[in-house]
């Protein structure tokens, strides 16, 4: 036989509330495993079910001191066992060298060319160089998606153009860089 959860008046609760659990505060029992509170974020008085009641309860000046952000502490002094460390030579993080992504890829493969070429001769070139990687298994068909969109999103911003069908070729803005 399971123990019955004993719900205090006057604490706060984590209470389910419409589907969402949000801290209640139990006014009053109403007798039978129920309970009416008030629901601390919005101040609407609720009614809820002792299955609806997570946690032990706590005060109010428990559950407000909880709510405020923590200060900053300032340390006043450095810790002796902290002093008699040498401490390490502060450097400079150096930005991690990413690959380029595969629309960038296209555009140095393109550049490279000189003429207009189609997808599939682009990821081809892109996977021998290695300037892109790919597991899937129609690289072919996302670089021509990516470009389309491209093309869609930016106008004549873009860096590619369409030449003929499935055929791209840089723009001056391909041609300048990013």
């Amino acid at each position: 036989m399971e123990a019955k959860r004993k719900v205090e008046v006057g604490k706060v609760y984590s209470a389910k509330v419409g589907g969402t659990f949000l801290p209640v505060r139990i006014d009053k029992s109403l007798g039978h495993g129920r309970y009416e509170g008030v629901c601390l974020p919005d101040g609407k008085t609720v009614k809820i079910a002792t299955d609806a009641v997570k946690g032990g309860g706590e005060t109010i000046e428990q559950w407000e001191a909880r709510r405020k952000p923590k200060e900053q502490e300032v340390p006043v002094a450095a810790p002796v066992a902290a002093a008699d460390k040498p401490k390490a030579a502060a450097t400079p993080r150096e930005k991690k060298q990413r690959k380029p992504s595969g629309l960038d890829a296209a555009v140095v493969v393109l550049a490279e060319a000189g003429k207009p070429m189609n997808c599939g001769d682009m990821v081809k070139r892109m996977l021998e160089t290695g300037l892109w990687k790919t597991g899937g298994k129609t690289p072919s068909s996302t670089i021509y998606a990516a470009i389309i969109t491209e093309i869609a999103k930016k106008g004549a911003a873009s860096r590619f153009r369409k030449t003929d069908r499935g055929m791209f070729d840089l723009t001056e803005a391909g041609k300048g860089g990013k």
